[in-house]
């Protein structure tokens, strides 16, 4: 994690551009460890902020391969995020789709009362109230990973044997809701 002093002066850094950001994905993902991202030279201040904005560093790290991010990124939410579409993600989301059985009903993931820290193998299920999470994955990424599952985790592809597509699309809204609390 970020040493104590430094947090603010990365917090207040400028917005990377759009290049900046890929080149920051790509160094991420492919650190061997922190230090090297702490100290990486490829978009400097982002990649520092990139480790103090999580507390798990692989919740910033794009799960869609990088021969399919481009195309997964381009891909746009065909319904509107009217209450109707976010209230149908809501019914699949504690319903159908079964997400909050790893999620939480408040999207929070596997946190709470009786879990310990580090107690769990493996990274822990999305926390969607994350908002750096939020702000660095797409809508085009999130039915990628539905589709395909989340490599490098134990969530498998849930489209089309749970759900349809317009019906990801309806849960997408809904998992964008959890960002918007707090």
């Amino acid at each position: 994690m970020a040493k104590s002093g430094t947090h603010s002066r990365w917090a207040t850094s400028r917005a990377p551009n759009n290049s900046q950001i890929a080149e920051a994905e790509i160094i991420f993902a492919s650190a061997t460890s922190m230090e090297y991202v702490r100290t990486g030279l490829v978009a400097g201040l982002f990649v520092q902020a990139m480790c103090v904005w999580a507390a798990d560093p692989e919740v910033l790290r794009p799960r869609v391969p990088n021969d399919q991010i481009g195309t997964a990124r381009q891909l746009q939410n065909p319904l509107p995020p009217t209450p109707e579409m976010i209230a149908k993600g809501k019914a699949l989301f504690e319903g159908k789709g079964f997400c909050r059985a790893c999620h939480g009903q408040d999207g929070k993931g596997l946190t709470g009362p009786g879990i310990e820290p580090g107690s769990l193998a493996g990274p822990l299920p999305r926390d969607f109230t994350d908002k750096g999470w939020q702000v660095r994955r797409t809508d085009g990424e999130l039915l990628w990973i539905l589709k395909n599952g989340s490599p490098g985790t134990d969530m498998g592809p849930f489209i089309p044997l749970v759900v349809s597509e317009e019906e990801a699309w309806q849960l997408i809204h809904y998992i964008r809701s959890f960002g918007n609390s707090k």
